[in-house]
């Protein structure tokens, strides 16, 4: 399996006013980093697609992941989060000279958005993670532009135009049309998606990692607090509607959230397929090749991976019972028999029960 939206330096993210990326030191971070990435591999997540880390510490992670010195998925690292001046996150003035070096770069323009994307791509980046629109778990409301069209074109053309991919943080439907015909690789979230926001989806083959187990899990502590509740719900409700409409018609649909989230803890990924299915109503089959096959070709490997057939790298999951029938099996971790990554055994219990049982 893969996810598409992963962050790998999160922990109880907003439960400290500490700004993003400046919670911990950077080498403190990079541990955690490193941690959380095996977690995933041990979950049967046999690659990732991150959706931004501070101190490109993604970069740093895939190098050494590539290198042996840590067991991980494979890998597509990502940039620092990009965007305008006062957007969502930007919310400490006073950290205004280091957020650069931490998870938040701010850019004002289109050159500025074009300097700042070559810079991440520079520096490691396999895809470069802008913030687009408020809303979906930020104190913004989703209404709320926080990138020009202008902008959002001339980041999306300078990382094409350097053969990487692309995100955003999008919610509401202006902006997703504007992402989609901008060419945008990955929209996060896509809350208002509508019928017209997916006959363009389907034409322009852009990937939508919906990430609905972060608000599912913000409902469930009931925080109204953090300035979501009724709004969030209406939301999330909504999506669970769109979904199987979305399916069916095609959109290239992945797995992925924000997992480090206060409420939603790394290793807890298996519980977005579950979700979709209980929620939103969304076949078993349908949802695990939302995790294999979309998300091997968002990774431009598909014809390397997301299939079993002759001559592909052997990502493989062997489970104790049928995820096609209850998908909830892949979050028990004693389901999960052998994970093997690139043909080598990454955990291999499949005959624990032969050597237990007499002769």
């Amino acid at each position: 399996m893969v996810t598409c939206h992963f962050h790998s330096t999160y922990h109880e993210l907003g439960a400290t006013p500490a700004p993003l990326g400046l919670d911990q030191p950077p080498a403190y971070l990079a541990l955690r980093a490193a941690r959380n990435l095996e977690t995933e591999l041990l979950c049967g997540f046999t690659s990732a697609v991150s959706a931004g880390a501070a101190h490109d510490i993604h970069a740093s992670m895939k190098l050494a992941i590539a290198d042996g010195l840590l067991r991980g998925p494979r890998f597509l690292a990502g940039s620092r989060d990009l965007s305008t001046t006062g957007h969502a996150n930007d919310s400490t003035p006073w950290y205004w000279d280091l957020r650069a070096a931490a998870a938040i770069r701010l850019c004002d323009g289109p050159d500025e958005f074009r300097r700042a994307v070559r810079d991440e791509i520079k520096r490691g980046a396999d895809i470069i993670k802008l913030f687009v629109t408020g809303g979906h778990g930020t104190t913004a409301p989703k209404e709320a532009p926080e990138m020009t069209r202008a902008e959002l074109q001339a980041a999306i053309e300078a990382a094409h135009d350097r053969g990487r991919r692309i995100r955003g943080h999008i919610v509401n439907k202006p902006a997703i049309l504007a992402a989609v015909d901008a060419g945008i690789d990955v929209v996060d979230h896509a809350d208002d998606m509508d019928s017209e926001c997916i006959d363009r989806l389907v034409a322009a083959g852009t990937f939508v990692a919906p990430s609905l187990h972060l608000p599912h899990a913000l409902m469930a502590r009931s925080r109204p607090g953090l300035g979501f509740g009724a709004a969030m719900r209406a939301d999330f409700e909504r999506m669970c509607r769109m979904l199987p409409q979305a399916n069916a018609a095609g959109v290239k649909l992945v797995i992925g959230d924000d997992y480090g989230a206060a409420g939603l803890p790394h290793g807890a990924y298996a519980g977005e397929l579950a979700l979709y299915v209980r929620e939103a109503g969304v076949a078993p089959l349908d949802v695990l090749r939302w995790a294999t096959r979309h998300g091997a070709a968002l990774m431009g490997l598909g014809d390397q991976l997301g299939t079993v057939a002759p001559g592909k790298l052997a990502d493989l999951l062997v489970v104790d019972g049928d995820p096609t029938v209850d998908i909830s099996i892949l979050e028990d971790a004693d389901k999960l028999l052998a994970i093997l990554k690139g043909g080598v055994l990454i955990k291999d219990e499949l005959h624990v029960g032969e050597r237990a049982s007499p002769a």
